[in-house]
């Protein structure tokens, strides 16, 4: 089972990701952490991507693509895995099935978590972090006991800059240019799903177990 999550930045994918992964007992594959282990191994590929990174550069896609490729070769992803965050572009996506195909896999599905913008502006911003712990919280979803206080360890609570209506909205963009024609993309090659991911986690995630069976 090889899924690929799509969905814009705080439609929820990476929780259902990390459940996907649970239930079925296939890695989440995040491009994040790839890079953080080959960064943390000292490997070959770990510090090409480095050099990128520390120049504040993005990584090019033929490098992140050998990375991903060189992870979905690992014997836990055998029988399938999650990939959570990439492919983000039409390019990496082309790269990802022609790497594939040469050992003869393909992907079985691309899961699209579809959350209406204003949704998640309002959902992201009503996320509060803990200064000291670093504990995450919403002020609707989630809120702590006493207003502004960190539950776990009575830190202050502050709006992350990345949370902010503004700052979500340039990320939602990008989304849109770069991302979104993955949903064209992977619905040409017939295994796009789309669930709507403005209802609770776990109805979310019903609607995706109703999709893999």
């Amino acid at each position: 089972m090889k899924i690929v999550m799509l969905g814009a930045p705080g439609a929820g994918k990476g929780t259902q990701a990390k459940m996907i992964s649970e239930k079925y007992g296939i890695p989440h594959i995040s491009t994040g952490d790839i890079f953080r282990a080959n960064i943390k191994e000292n490997t070959d590929l770990g510090k090409k991507a480095k050099e990128y990174m520390d120049k504040g550069l993005l990584v090019p896609d033929e490098l992140v693509v050998d990375l991903v490729v060189d992870r979905l070769a690992q014997d836990d992803a055998k029988t399938g895995y999650v990939l959570d965050g990439f492919p983000r572009t039409i390019p990496q996506a082309e790269a990802l099935d022609e790497a594939l195909a040469k050992i003869g896999e393909k992907l079985d599905y691309a899961i699209d978590v579809d959350v209406p913008d204003e949704n998640i502006i309002n959902r992201m911003s009503g996320r509060r972090a803990c200064v000291s712990c670093g504990g995450t919280y919403h002020i609707k979803y989630n809120p702590t006991k006493k207003e502004g206080i960190c539950d776990a360890c009575g830190g202050e609570l502050v709006l992350r800059d990345d949370d902010k209506p503004e700052t979500v909205k340039k990320r939602l963009n990008v989304y849109h240019e770069q991302t979104q024609p993955l949903i064209d993309y992977y619905t040409k090659a017939g295994i796009l799903k789309e669930v709507d991911g403005t209802v609770d986690l776990e109805a979310v995630f019903q609607a995706i177990t109703a999709i893999l069976g």
